[in-house]
């Protein structure tokens, strides 16, 4: 039985950086479409800043993705200016985070270029369909056809076939986790055949659905009380009632256990999950979905798979974009980059859950 407890609580600095926010943070109870887009339209304006000192370092591509309801989705690549249009490089398949309702190409291009800038990887940005006008499983197809895509197009984008790295952030964390998993298991005949994924790189991701926590995620803690989803159910940035709200607008029909697009953590046995990719985590410790993180990281890792597990303590879900206000978002940037540059080095497995407090 676990308990991930000692890894909560606010540190001093986040307690100075919750003073200057409005309260409430953000009105949960808007309308979908009005609250997506004031969200997004700050997350572009913050982006667009940081992208005139980043944006002379990349070259941007825009491209255009079939899915397979007939429809397409934006992507946008990123390459390094320091990097030859002709080097073949290692790639990173990213999707962002926003609850499944939030988030555009525009609003990841610093994420994005930042990431191409340091690591040297192309990183293609693959803006998934949202709620509330696209439900399950609509994103999840959607994160699947682009990494058919990428495949299909790895000349076009210069890309090494056997360095595919995929990652992603809360709801982009659980299209990752969910696409590596199925694919390992061979869910879906479309995947099949492909090259095996490199990494999966995971920043606060959601791996367990709340209307299966009791009968999941809840019976490997020592105690409810001491579970995340009731520690930081108020928590700042992603209290439970978003996480509600956000997983509502999804409606799925009926929320199975064993669920491998929703339900990672418990679809997946020891057995399943032996000979999935190394895997980077990033887990905020004041986050609802701290355990469920912590509880994958310790599955794979005592299942040998190659595991580095971060826990920023002290922040909230989301808490990169605060930027320089928390030493924090340094530790979060790091931990996707070391990610991709560490799994493809082809580390080991220590058969041991490490938890390291960054």
């Amino acid at each position: 039985m676990c308990d991930f407890s000692e890894y909560g609580g606010p540190s001093e600095e986040w307690l100075a950086v919750e003073k200057t926010l409005p309260v409430p943070f953000f009105d949960f109870g808007a309308d979908p479409k009005s609250a997506r887009t004031v969200v997004n339209g700050g997350r572009e304006d913050a982006s667009a800043k940081l992208m005139e000192r980043l944006g002379p370092h990349v070259r941007m591509t825009d491209h255009s993705i079939p899915t397979r309801d007939g429809s397409t989705i934006e992507a946008r690549s990123y390459r390094a200016v320091s990097k030859s249009e002709d080097d073949i490089l290692p790639a990173y398949l990213y999707f962002h985070g926003g609850g499944f309702i939030f988030g555009t190409l525009n609003s990841e291009d610093a994420a994005c270029a930042n990431t191409a800038i340091n690591t040297g990887a192309v990183v293609v940005n693959v803006n998934y369909r949202h709620t509330p006008e696209h439900i399950f499983p609509t994103a999840w197809n959607d994160a699947q056809d682009a990494f058919i895509w990428l495949h299909k197009n790895t000349d076009k984008l210069k890309i090494d076939r056997s360095k595919v790295v995929v990652g992603g952030i809360s709801a982009g964390g659980q299209l990752t986790a969910s696409l590596v998993l199925e694919k390992h298991l061979g869910k879906n005949e479309a995947l099949n055949g492909l090259p095996a994924i490199a990494a999966q790189v995971l920043i606060i991701p959601a791996l367990a659905h709340h209307e299966t926590y009791a009968e999941g995620p809840m019976k490997m803690m020592k105690s409810p009380e001491i579970s995340s989803i009731v520690e930081n159910e108020n928590a700042p940035i992603l209290p439970m009632k978003a996480c509600r709200i956000f997983t509502s607008l999804l409606k799925i029909p009926q929320v199975e256990l064993k669920d491998t697009k929703t339900n990672i953590l418990t679809a997946a046995t020891s057995d399943d999950v032996k000979g999935l990719p190394p895997t980077m985590f990033g887990i905020a410790g004041l986050d609802p979905l701290r355990d469920e993180a912590l509880l994958y990281a310790k599955l794979l890792s005592e299942a040998g798979v190659p595991t580095e597990v971060r826990l920023f303590k002290g922040v909230p879900h989301g808490f990169r974009r605060f930027g320089a206000a928390l030493k924090a978002s340094a530790q979060w940037d790091r931990a996707v980059e070391d990610g991709i540059a560490w799994s493809l080095k082809k580390p080991a497995a220590t058969g041991k859950f490490d938890i390291k407090v960054v």
